[in-house]
């Protein structure tokens, strides 16, 4: 087994201090909200908790017990001036913010409605800068995150990161509670047959991506001229690193339902540092008609459509809706 550590690379890479020691704080919220959902079930931390988020969703108790490990564990770092939390209405300021001071996006457990079946849920985080001194504008595009990373707890809690040059994927070692290095430089690979997609939706789906999605099922005898596979986890963490290690595309598309809201899925704190990762690692992220990373938010619990993954997939969708009225 490698003996490069998540410090050791951060270090070895150049990384300020600073950044380093908030890094180091976000693997150590990873740590505790992993133990947490393992025990979940010894805990009676499962169901839900009789309240709802921002969004006016169900907070399931892992997910205010994920908030808080999270909002305790980053308040350490010195330069951290500022969290925007998916569980949390408003900024949390910290700080009177000055110029190079970090800010934290974070959803704290993507995928809780899978914990009581046991299966994978994750964190999303991003990290921007301050612009200037007393500078409190944090609706800012994913093109000014310096690191974005998520973790997967799954069979190995994983932290995977795109800090610098490329996408690295880190393995916590439960004996001694250190992240290795397990996957250095991840790429999407190309050419794969499969799309991960939420198909109960498709009635109110735009034309583009119904004829985008009709391509792939037609298989063989289709367009495409393969056989197409179809995935949905019902969370983006899982999809996405199902993406890195095996290519594909990961759609959740604007259609009738959601068009109200701009979309399902929150920009700042899910979309965004998504689409730094999948595009550190090779691909390409969409709302289907313009560059993710070029958005620049209205509010801090904005809402886009996203579709990410290998870039000749993205295109294609891209290229179904500019061919559309």
């Amino acid at each position: 087994m490698t003996s490069i550590t998540l410090r050791r690379h951060l270090t070895d890479a150049g990384h300020d201090s600073d950044l380093i020691f908030l890094l180091e704080d976000i693997a150590s919220a990873c740590r505790a909200t992993a133990y947490e959902v393992r025990n979940g079930p010894l805990k009676g931390n499962l169901g839900v908790a009789g309240s709802t988020n921002v969004q006016g969703e169900d907070q399931k108790p892992l997910d205010i017990i994920a908030n808080d490990i999270f909002l305790a564990t980053c308040a350490n770092s010195p330069r951290l001036a500022a969290l925007v939390s998916e569980e949390i209405e408003e900024v949390v300021w910290l700080k009177e913010p000055k110029k190079g001071d970090y800010l934290l996006f974070f959803d704290p457990l993507d995928g809780s409605s899978n914990l009581d079946t046991n299966l994978s849920v994750g964190t999303i985080f991003s990290i921007m800068q301050v612009a200037e001194d007393g500078d409190r504008n944090v609706l800012r595009p994913g093109s000014d995150q310096l690191v974005a990373g998520y973790a997967l707890y799954g069979p190995a809690t994983m932290m995977v990161l795109a800090a610098g040059k490329g996408v690295q994927s880190f393995t916590l070692h439960q004996g001694s509670g250190i992240f290795r290095l397990t996957h250095a430089d991840m790429k999407i690979p190309e050419g794969t047959a499969e799309f991960s997609i939420n198909a109960s939706r498709q009635r109110f789906w735009e034309p583009p991506m119904r004829a985008y999605v009709d391509d792939c099922l037609a298989g063989k005898d289709g367009p495409r001229g393969v056989d197409f596979n179809m995935r949905w986890v019902a969370s983006m963490v899982a999809e996405v690193h199902r993406i890195l290690m095996r290519g594909g595309v990961f759609l959740y598309p604007l259609d009738e339902k959601n068009r109200d809201m701009g979309g399902r899925l929150r920009l700042l704190y899910e979309v965004a540092p998504m689409a730094k990762i999948i595009e550190a690692a090779g691909g390409a992220a969409s709302t289907g008609r313009e560059r993710i990373m070029d958005l620049v938010p209205t509010e801090p619990h904005q809402r886009v459509p996203a579709i990410l993954g290998a870039s000749d997939e993205v295109w294609r969708v891209e290229a179904k809706h500019a061919a559309t009225p």
